[in-house]
């Protein structure tokens, strides 16, 4: 992975004009009309006032002549009002049109950038996601993405202001050469000053990543519900709210100095402007006293040198809004470059007959402490087998290696005939259950769609359902929910009638989880502590049950002896090494490291 150094670093100009176009350029891929339609609208929003200014201007001077008598100069204004509202018309038109075209687009857009985002990140390498470099550029990403379309906005509103501050330049170039000179000049301290400014705020941005994703943390963990009890038991509400604190001052208070240390010059930059649209209405004025300019001009200049100075606020403010966004654009570049999870080529065909561990030892990603040292071991089809260790000696990485999430640093783990360097780990996990201690509960849904995700490749059926349920003994108590099985298992959802959802306990989490391992059925199952939270006899029950199915290969780690001793054998590991093997009596005769383990269950 290109790992990100230096998350201060500054966008050059270049940069900033190549993320502009591709930005373009992704929105013209995932939406052509949103650009089309982005480029008429800034033609018509910068052409069609100064065409109303104009006639505008033109109605002032026939009225004035009509005023003095001259002949046909009422017709002329007339003409030139019917004008203008033929103009604001087409206006109103065109603004309801563009409304609903570009909210449609907007939607495409940000589903497509969104969707990509998220893609990217589930094929990852399992290692990234423990990287802190992957993490400052997932974060950087996702404000990004989030921001997507408000960029295209703004892009398009630059777009405008930029063609509208041309025009401006142009019109009054047919009043007088130098008085479009005089803007030119008059916009160019203001454009510089908010374009510092601009570059100010996004490396304090940068800078401040780290602070602003524990603010973020803390404001999650305040609103959690299972964190209240522990927050306020053990009185960290105010501790916690005035970290919060520290960490928003350090953002938000910091950039509202950095705009402090601006004011002065900005006042400078709006003198400036002031002084320049005086001089130009006190010419015009001047030029209309000696006869030299109608008297409608002085409207259209006044119009004019206003809407260019405006103009040129609204890009440098819309510069200034984006720039920060602009510089995630490098990182959402390089998240989406990120090298993914390689598959094999090679596929299993069927329930793999052995797996083996061979000489295998492994260290995480940029750590040089050894986790597993010269592990083997085979497991045979249908093998009830149990890993068990202290913590820290290993076993969960151990399960990783086994479900190829990571490779080993040396040595080769094999599913069947084939390294997992090389197989096709979907058609690995195809045939794998994994039940964890932490299950996932998906909360969007209702009991009976957290057992059916367990296979979703197949059609639903009814008879491996119940039997999942009997089998994890997790029907008893779904049948006690309001709406039974199609009761959401969270209070703060409801179902369609308005009943609300029900927090399960721990213990009738793992049921659930362990009702989704059985309706999944297949043929390898790993359990990582699964059944932490279920009592010591329902646990005995449920493992009698899963014993039973010798067509099964069951890999179990576990911390409780009735659940280990049921296997036909065992592994200890320690300091990331087998010490012991063997069958549970056997082991208990060495009294060694595996009775030391289970002393106290003995």
């Amino acid at each position: 992975m290109a790992a990100q150094n230096d998350t201060t670093e500054k966008l050059t100009n270049k940069q900033r004009f190549s993320a502009l176009l591709r930005v373009a350029k992704v929105s013209y891929k995932t939406a052509p009309s949103i650009l089309y339609i982005r480029i008429v609208s800034a033609i018509l929003d910068s052409v069609l006032p100064i065409l109303t200014t104009f006639f505008a201007a033109q109605t002032t001077t026939e009225l004035a002549r009509a005023y003095n008598g001259e002949p046909g100069a009422g017709d002329a204004a007339i003409t030139y009002v019917i004008l203008t509202a033929i103009l604001g018309i087409l206006t109103t038109a065109w603004s309801t049109i563009q409304r609903y075209i570009t909210r449609f687009a907007q939607y495409k857009l940000e589903a497509a950038v969104t969707d990509q985002l998220i893609a990217q990140f589930l094929v990852l390498n399992y290692w990234q996601y423990d990287d802190k470099n992957t993490s400052d550029l997932l974060d950087r990403s996702r404000r990004f993405s989030n921001f997507f379309t408000q960029i295209f906005d703004t892009l398009g509103s630059v777009v405008t202001a930029l063609i509208s501050l041309i025009t401006s330049i142009v019109a009054l170039m047919f009043v007088s050469w130098w008085l479009a000179l005089l803007l030119f000049i008059a916009v160019i301290p203001g454009l510089y000053i908010q374009y510092k400014l601009s570059k100010a705020r996004t490396e304090h941005w940068s800078k401040n990543l780290d602070g602003r994703r524990k603010m973020y943390n803390i404001e999650w963990q305040l609103l959690q519900i299972d964190s209240i009890a522990e927050i306020r038991l053990y009185g960290l509400v105010r501790h916690l709210l005035n970290l919060r604190q520290k960490y928003r001052d350090q953002d938000e208070k910091q950039q509202i100095l950095i705009e402090r240390g601006f004011i002065k010059k900005e006042l400078l930059a709006s003198v400036i402007e002031a002084v320049a649209e005086v001089i130009a209405l006190i010419y015009v004025t001047l030029q209309i006293i000696a006869h030299a300019l109608p008297i409608g001009q002085f409207l259209f200049v006044q119009q004019i040198v206003s809407r260019g100075l405006g103009s040129m606020r609204s890009v440098a403010q819309s510069f200034m809004s984006i720039d920060e966004e602009l510089a995630n654009l490098s990182a959402y570049d390089e998240f989406m470059g990120l090298p993914t999870q390689g598959q094999g080529k090679r596929k299993l065909s069927e329930s793999p007959r052995s797996i083996v561990v061979s000489d295998v030892s492994f260290s995480y990603p940029q750590n040089d402490a050894k986790i597993l040292q010269d592990v083997s071991f085979t497991i045979n089809k249908g093998d009830h087998i149990a890993i068990v260790g202290e913590n820290g000696a290993g076993k969960s990485t151990l399960i990783k290696l086994l479900l190829g999430f990571y490779f080993p640093t040396k040595g080769e783990v094999r599913i069947g005939d084939i390294p997992t360097t090389e197989l096709n780990l979907e058609s690995w996990h195809e045939r794998v259950g994994v039940l964890q201690q932490s299950a996932i509960e998906y909360k969007h849904a209702v009991a009976r769609d957290n057992v059916i995700f367990g296979d979703v490749s197949r059609p639903f059926s009814e008879t491996r359902y119940q039997a999942a349920l009997e089998k994890a003994e997790a029907k008893e108590f779904i049948e006690k929910l309001p709406k039974k099985d199609q009761t959401h298992i969270v209070q703060w959802m409801e179902s369609d009638d308005g009943t609300p959802g029900v927090a399960l306990s721990g213990g009738q989490q793992q049921r659930l989880a362990l009702a989704r391992n059985f309706y999944r059925d297949s043929p390898v199952v790993i359990l990582d502590e699964p059944t932490s939270a279920i009592d010591a006899l329902a646990e005995s029950r449920i493992f009698k049950r899963l014993f039973e199915e010798k067509d099964k290969t069951i890999i179990t780690v576990s911390h409780r002896l009735s659940t280990v001793r049921r296997a036909d054998h065992i592994f200890v590991l320690k300091d990331g090494r087998i010490v012991e093997e063997g069958k549970h009596a056997d082991l208990v005769k060495k009294k060694s490291a595996y009775y030391t383990l289970f002393e106290s269950q003995l």
